[in-house]
């Protein structure tokens, strides 16, 4: 399939991604564009590519019908074009039109592996939510999918994008302000609940066997669905899968590290125990990285240390103190010269659309928009972008393994290369979670 090169191709395609706003006159054709998954970040997603690039919305899939004609009317009025995108309740029918030159997949974590492998197939390039996976092998195939088909996939792991947060790596760690970092904390003190919410029969425009799967198919429930599920383990991985996986990738690229060598974890429900919510509420992992230990920290519940970063890391330097996340970083050097505190700078009056839009997280609006143009740009050049699907493979299992070491009561040590715990048979056989049929798991044999 013959790829179009779209806005991308001469200068003044150059300034245009540069300026962020969209110009008819730079294009001769736009980049066609599918969603699989048109909740809350699908959409998100999605109107920040509108934002940065001419785009058409060609096509939209959803297995809940009514928020699939939500996001149909929404499309309709943002793109140029003013056309309503295809309708799918299936992404395999969508992706066998073959005529999609992105492919954003935005589903709950347990749909995120088939969905991009399919797209890779297809031959369109892929925009993949974190966690990239719910477990470690369809991580693996994910890779190798997208390496034996050629295709650009970038991970929303769009800490590598937030603009405050790439000042703070530049000046003040490349910058050696900090000095070499003998120690980093990340954490979430984000709230959360536990208890068994009521059963209740799916929506009638909801296709509850579709939307669970290739997990188990459970009873549905009151918050489950669309944005709840993330309360239960068959449908992803917890907190740390959520968001521990963005702090610790953040770290990862900040610092130049790559995957762990031994991995350890401690926690449980302490607060909301006893019912079908099943993540927990208080976690504590190590990742061990021989001379450096990044130690990730959970407590759904009581106040946060430091109230302007309840979400965030800490990094102790031989010369300061860096704390970074996504509402700005603040470095405090230990001879009390020139501290540096920066808050996240909105985007309000250069994108006004980002006032009114429904359940768009504004302070992150920035970097998902320049995580857009580096994969616009990567589509160009056929390099890997900043969040390329092996860098969020390797931040997704790691955090997958902490669950795995919880599970067990034990530290793991990982061999990269061959993509295996060390001689722990019960562990490497987590790496796999059980498919229900007629869902096939992928293996990375397949894309040999």
């Amino acid at each position: 399939m013959q790829r179009r090169h779209f806005l991308l191709s001469g200068g003044a395609a150059a300034i245009g991604l540069a300026s962020g706003r969209y110009h008819e006159a730079l294009a001769e054709e736009h980049l066609r564009v599918g969603l699989v998954g048109t909740g809350w970040y699908g959409k998100s997603a999605l109107f920040r590519l509108v934002q940065v690039a001419p785009v058409e919305i060609v096509s939209l899939c959803d297995v809940d019908r009514a928020m699939l004609q939500d996001a149909a009317q929404m499309a309709a009025s943002r793109q140029v074009s003013k056309k309503t995108p295809r309708l799918y309740g299936d992404f395999r029918k969508m992706l066998a039109e073959r005529d999609l030159d992105l492919v954003i997949v935005s589903t709950p974590d347990h749909w995120h592996a088939l969905p991009m492998i399919e797209a890779v197939k297809s031959g369109a390039d892929v925009y993949v939510e974190k966690p990239i996976s719910v477990d470690v092998v369809e991580g693996q195939a994910m890779v190798a999918a997208a390496r034996k088909h050629g295709r650009v996939v970038q991970v929303n792991t769009q800490r590598r994008s937030t603009p405050h947060l790439i000042e703070a790596r530049d000046q003040i760690i490349k910058g050696g302000r900090l000095g070499r970092v003998g120690q980093v904390e990340i954490y979430s003190y984000f709230g959360g609940r536990g208890g068994s919410p009521k059963t209740l029969e799916p929506p009638a425009t909801l296709d509850w066997d579709f939307w669970s799967g290739p997990a188990p198919l459970l009873p549905y429930n009151e918050i489950v669905h669309p944005r709840g599920w993330r309360s239960f383990m068959a449908y992803g991985n917890g907190k740390l899968g959520d968001l521990c996986i963005h702090m610790l990738d953040m770290v990862r690229w900040m610092l130049d590290l790559g995957m762990p060598k031994r991995i350890s974890s401690t926690g449980g429900q302490f607060q909301g125990a006893g019912g079908t919510i099943d993540i927990t509420d208080t976690q504590t992992a190590t990742f061990d990285y021989g001379e450096l230990q990044v130690i990730w920290n959970h407590r759904a519940w009581g106040q946060p240390p430091n109230p302007k970063h309840p979400w965030a890391a800490t990094l102790y330097g031989e010369k300061g103190v860096l704390t970074a996340g996504v509402n700005g970083y603040d470095f405090t050097p230990y001879d009390g010269k020139d501290p540096v505190s920066r808050d996240v700078k909105l985007e309000l009056d250069e994108y006004p659309e980002d006032r009114t839009e429904k359940d768009l997280e504004k302070h992150v609006a920035p970097a998902i928009r320049a995580h857009m143009r580096n994969v616009l740009e990567c589509m160009k050049t056929r390099a890997r972008p900043v969040a390329d699907i092996e860098q969020g493979h390797v931040s997704s299992s790691a955090c997958i393994l902490a669950n795995v070491a919880l599970k067990l009561g034990r530290t793991l040590t990982w061999d990269q290369a061959k993509g295996q715990v060390v001689g722990d048979d019960e562990a490497n056989r987590l790496l796999r979670r059980p498919y229900r049929a007629p869902w096939v798991h992928p293996e990375p044999a397949d894309f040999s």
